[in-house]
Parts: structure tokens; sequence; C-alpha cells
């Protein structure tokens, strides 16, 4: 894998804890296939380092997944952290992981379980389990910080349409500069 690889994997190693998620019930309200706890579902904001673009994201998801069908493990997109999160029912909920890219709030994926492991060395980990759609947002500046930070659902991006609001098609550090000049 080259030096633009967003996160190691562990996850085939792993073995997967009892998700959460099983024990919540599904809401009314909340999109096919999520829970919500409590009303609003919380979510998750991380850099997604060695990434220069959501296409440099999306390229990166797509090579690991026919990786793993190649070698026979099951097909899902995990991110490895170190820290555990403990509102998990909430981030469980319907929540999402945004990922800042190049200094910018730019993209989502759904939260689908977070599976705590000890690794090899004894240090507890969890394996963020994502939807392997990524959902493109209203993009957001956003400075660097170290591991993962809590994002309240009030606090989101809003999920830009298709057609990406005028700007499909354009790559990506022009898509900024228009951004930068207030022309998008």
């Amino acid at each position: 894998m080259s030096a633009k690889t967003p996160a190691k994997s562990a996850a085939a190693k792993s073995p997967a804890a009892k998700s959460p998620a099983a024990k919540a019930k599904p809401s009314p309200a909340a999109p096919s296939g999520s829970v919500m706890v409590a009303g609003r579902p919380l979510h998750l904001l991380k850099l997604c380092v060695g990434a220069e673009s959501i296409e440099d994201l999306t390229d990166w998801i797509a090579e690991r997944l026919a990786d793993k069908a190649a070698r026979g493990l099951p097909v899902e997109h995990g991110h490895i952290t170190r820290m555990v999160p403990t509102r998990t029912e909430e981030l469980l909920g319907g929540g999402s992981l945004y990922w800042v890219i190049k200094g910018e709030i730019l993209c989502r994926q759904r939260l689908v379980d977070i599976r705590p492991f000890v690794d090899g060395e004894g240090i507890r980990r969890c394996t963020l389990v994502l939807d392997p759609q990524v959902v493109r947002v209203a993009p957001r500046p956003h400075r660097p910080f170290q591991g993962w930070r809590y994002l309240k659902d009030a606090d989101v991006a809003a999920d830009l349409d298709a057609a990406g609001k005028g700007a499909a098609g354009l790559p990506a550090e022009m898509e900024r500069e228009l951004r930068s000049l207030g022309l998008l």
C-alpha cells in the first residue's frame, strides 16, 4: 500500500465483539438499517491522513474491498482507531464518520458497527465498521487535530445532492480554489 493509505487495517485479525447495535431498537424515523437513540444521532469527525481528495478515499476503499474479496475475507470496510468511543449507542443510532481532507470536512460514511478489541501488543483499539458508500457534504473548513472527535447532529454539514451543487466533475483542487474565492 502506498503512503496515501488513509488507514491501516488489522480488522482481519480482530475478533468481532458483540455489537451494541444488536441491542438498540429500530426507530420508524431512522434511515433504513439504523436505529435512533435518544432522538438525534451522534457522529465522529476524523482526519483522512494521506488522502488528497474524496476520490483518493473512494479509490482506497474500493482497493481494500477488492483485496478482501480476493482473499476470501468478509467484504466490509473498517477503520482501526486506538480510542474506543464510549457513546456507542448514540453513534450507531444513525451516526456517520465525517472525514476532514486537506483542511475541510468533505464527506462522510455511515457507521455500521463499532468493534472493540485488544491488539497483539495488548493495546485496546476498535474497528469502526463503515458503509463503503462515501457521501459528499457541503465543505466546511476544519483545522487539524489528533484522533477523532464527537460531532453533534446539529453541527454536521449538509449532504450535497448527486450534482454537487454546481461543482460536479471539477477537480478537487479547482473546486477548493473556487470555494476560497466565494464562487461556489
